[in-house]
């Protein structure tokens, strides 16, 4: 039975020429970075020129990139430092981002006491803009965290217009890129994004390594203590070999973006109609989604939304219900919970996402199974 994989905005297959350089990496570049030998200067090497082209794919300086080992270890630094060492009083966010961000939010706010103001989110998914600058009314130190793309439904913040939004009230802004790096042009001297986060294995690089975007003269103080790695803002020798993975996986992300951006884009179209064929009565969860994920509302029994992820299993296709953090959690989407009333909440959803190792026969294949169930 061949597997059909329908789950990249949980993780993506890594590219062979990301796993080639990882392995070439670990074979001759075995040197610690730290060590002032010619070997140990070799590896430095690596992560710095790691660190310059990962810079050069955002347009933004290379000491504004700090290595970590996941978008959520960076998260929680950011807004935990923000807090603790900018003395922001305020955080405004919204109930629909990443756990990472929301459970880093409230505990910040159990803490230290501060002020915690929640976006209202439409049915579809979007944010009130006119709601979210009514909340910036006095001069409380605030950070703004919102998300670029949502990792469940794929709806789109404008968050060009949320940086200017945060500059013109003097807020900073933290943003979650990790379902849109690699997938779309970020420019970073043009956004007014003061904080943003990535994870390599969301565009078909390693797991356990990710980096965080600081805007040069905004100074945190380290999470981790020990050695001088990072500028001192991250201890612990550096996964030399992971680096220069998510690196050569970000570099072929925008070297091949415009052809798998199109063929991707196609393929959820084509997604969307053999549906629409098999379920007249299906709907979308979010409006204006991001090209490679699709979130949609079954016109299901409720009997049947308890066992559908293990029936698709059964056949050999890989999709979710929502984000792969919270897989195993009895309770509904807290996105779709949002969006969805209490009988639509019942029905199965499902997020398709989409990449390029997909066709259009593994799509027949989905809705071949979905009407089997």
């Amino acid at each position: 039975m061949k597997n059909i994989y329908l789950d990249n905005a949980a993780t993506t297959p890594i590219r062979q020429e990301v796993i080639d350089e990882m392995v070439k990496v670990m074979q001759l570049e075995y040197g610690n970075p730290s060590s002032t030998h010619s070997i140990g200067r070799s590896a430095k090497a690596i992560i710095e020129t790691s660190r310059k082209i990962i810079a050069k794919q955002l347009n933004c300086n290379a000491q504004e990139i700090v290595f970590t080992s996941t978008a959520t270890e960076a998260t929680n630094w950011i807004l935990r430092s923000a807090v603790k060492d900018f003395g922001v009083k305020r955080i405004i966010t919204s109930k629909i981002e990443h756990h990472a961000t929301l459970y880093t939010v409230q505990a910040l706010q159990e803490e230290f006491d501060i002020a915690v103001e929640f976006v209202n989110v439409s049915r579809e998914g979007t944010m009130d803009y006119a709601q979210f600058s009514a909340l910036f009314s006095n001069d409380i130190k605030t950070l703004v965290s919102l998300m670029h793309v949502n990792n469940e439904t794929g709806v789109i913040n404008d968050i060009e217009k949320i940086g200017a939004i945060c500059h013109q009230n003097k807020a900073l802004f933290h943003c979650d890129t990790v379902q849109s790096i690699g997938k779309t042009e970020l420019n970073l001297q043009e956004l007014a994004i003061d904080f943003l986060v990535a994870s390599a294995h969301k565009f078909h690089g390693p797991k356990g390594v990710g980096f965080a975007y600081v805007r040069k003269n905004l100074v945190l103080q380290p999470m981790i203590f020990g050695g001088e790695q990072e500028k001192g803002w991250r201890a612990g020798t550096e996964s030399v070999h992971q680096i220069a993975g998510m690196a050569k996986a970000l570099e072929l992300s925008f070297e091949l973006l415009n052809e798998e951006r199109k063929y991707i884009t196609d393929l959820k179209q084509y997604c969307f109609q053999k549906l629409q064929q098999a379920f007249p009565e299906f709907s979308v969860n979010g409006a204006d989604t991001f090209y490679n994920i699709l979130n949609v509302l079954l016109p299901f029994s409720p009997e049947k939304t308890a066992m559908i992820l293990f029936n698709l299993d059964m056949k050999g296709i890989s999709v979710s219900r929502g984000s792969a953090c919270q897989s195993g959690s009895p309770k509904p989407s807290h996105v779709l919970a949002e969006m969805l009333n209490d009988e639509e909440l019942k029905k199965p959803s499902l997020r398709i996402s989409f990449s390029h190792h997909n066709t259009k026969e593994e799509i027949d294949c989905l809705i071949s199974a979905l009407n089997e169930i």
